[in-house]
């Protein structure tokens, strides 16, 4: 059964038909109306013009929708003997459900009328209501019985129903979709990280049983070289092993079908490659993660003339649920800037992040990193250490720190900056890369 509630007069109705045209949603069917028995009044026999019409014609099941039922033309009467004054008639109905979905709507109308004359026909009127969808399929809605209730000198009912050997044609249709199927498939990892080749154990849940299932690499939005193949037992659970040998991959995904999709694969877990090589002078790395997936971010620190060093290789910022969103907190590794030139000349750090791209080409704006810096020069230092400005990072670039030119400078400084990446609600889980970089001049 539908839920019913009784919605308020006065809902915008369809637009109207061309002149000679029969309006959308409108149907005539024989009814009987009974007057109450104080007026003395015989049944009075006739077609009703009627018009149903909905708010939404394709709604997904759960959905609330709005219904209105229109009575242009009855065959009932003015009950009482003398004129009826204006807004004594309140409208009551029922719509009827049918096909995928059956049940009964109620719909109510506003006390509005105009004055009606002694023995003069009911005037039109609009009644509204909802219902929730709570089946798939079509849908169909036909005009049920009305009462026209009048309150003046008495209170009087006047029934009216579609004529005992006819039923009331549907008047409108509408089509309800299924809600979505949640994709539950998921990945888990032995190993966050490994050198060239290592295999890492991988498994899979939440995949339909016996299905064949692929087990990737993947570098952002793009499929690496690393690949294996494994089928899903009774249970939907997937083992495999994946040896990882493109340095490129930093997660690793599963999914049914001939290429992963949001609906039938997995969301990255993430896997870092070890190279063996090491780090090159003036480089760090950056890691940000994303509840479920990864968020993985590269800076690179460009030196210039001036001497710098970075304490670590890794920065892991704080986890962000999917569907919360908010700032994803951490530090930078410390930067160590060394003036031993002697010269009159300061000197500047200055950022700039590229803009973040994670699955599908999803991106989040570089915008959306800001950090708090930080500078302490060290004891004897000629130059005093000024940090930058707390504020967005972005392409356009932000000073971390800076020294002021002097009659002397130089000494050894010691950069730090808390940073924050603000993410949207709802962003797709998966591995963002971007490249942050420092220039020291």
């Amino acid at each position: 059964m539908a839920a019913l509630a009784a919605g308020a007069a006065g809902a915008l109705s369809a637009p109207a038909a061309a002149e000679g045209e029969t309006p959308p949603g409108q149907v005539e069917f024989p009814s009987h109306c009974l007057p109450p028995q104080e007026a003395g009044l015989p049944p009075a026999d006739g077609p009703t013009t009627a018009r149903i019409t909905v708010d939404d014609p394709q709604p997904r099941v759960g959905d609330t929708v709005t219904v209105t039922y229109q009575v242009a033309r009855t065959p009932a009467v003015n009950p009482v003997g003398g004129e009826l004054p204006a807004d004594v008639l309140t409208p009551t109905g029922v719509i009827v459900l049918g096909g995928a979905q059956n049940g009964r709507v109620t719909v109510v109308g506003a006390k509005r009328n105009e004055p009606v004359g002694a023995g003069a026909a009911l005037p039109g009127v609009t009644m509204t209501g909802t219902f929730t969808v709570t089946a798939p399929g079509g849908i169909t809605l036909a005009p049920g019985g009305y009462t026209l209730h009048t309150s003046h000198l008495l209170d009087l009912d006047t029934t009216c129903e579609a004529a005992s050997d006819t039923a009331a044609p549907v008047a409108e249709r509408l089509t309800a979709a299924p809600l979505p199927m949640a994709n539950l498939r998921g990945v888990s990892l032995g190993a966050a990280s490994g050198k060239p080749g290592a295999k890492v154990k991988v498994t899979g849940a939440g995949f339909a049983p016996g299905a064949a299932v692929s087990v990737a690499g993947r570098a952002g939005a793009a499929e690496t070289a690393d690949r294996v193949t494994a089928t899903a037992d009774e249970l939907g659970v997937v083992l495999a092993e994946l040896p990882v040998t493109d340095r490129a991959t930093t997660g690793v995904v599963a999914y049914e079908g001939a290429a992963w999709s949001a609906g039938q694969g997995s969301g990255p877990a993430a896997y870092t490659v070890i190279d063996a090589a090491p780090m090159p002078p003036g480089t760090q790395k950056v890691t940000a993660v994303v509840e479920p997936g990864a968020l993985k971010v590269t800076a690179v620190v460009e030196p210039g003339a001036l001497g710098m060093t970075q304490a670590g290789e890794s920065v892991t910022l704080g986890a962000v649920p999917y569907g919360d969103g908010g700032a994803a907190p951490g530090r930078i590794g410390t930067v160590t800037v060394k003036d031993a030139r002697g010269g009159p000349a300061g000197w500047s750090l200055i950022g700039k992040v590229t803009d973040f791209t994670g699955p599908g080409g999803v991106r989040i704006p570089g915008a959306s990193l800001s950090w708090t810096p930080s500078c302490t020069a060290a004891a004897g230092s000629p130059s005093a250490c000024t940090p930058g400005s707390a504020g967005v990072v972005g392409p356009e670039g932000a000073v971390l720190a800076s020294t002021a030119d002097a009659a002397l400078v130089g000494g050894t400084f010691t950069v730090d900056a808390t940073v924050a990446l603000r993410i949207p609600p709802y962003t797709a889980p998966g591995a963002y890369t971007a490249v942050l970089t420092l220039t020291l001049s």
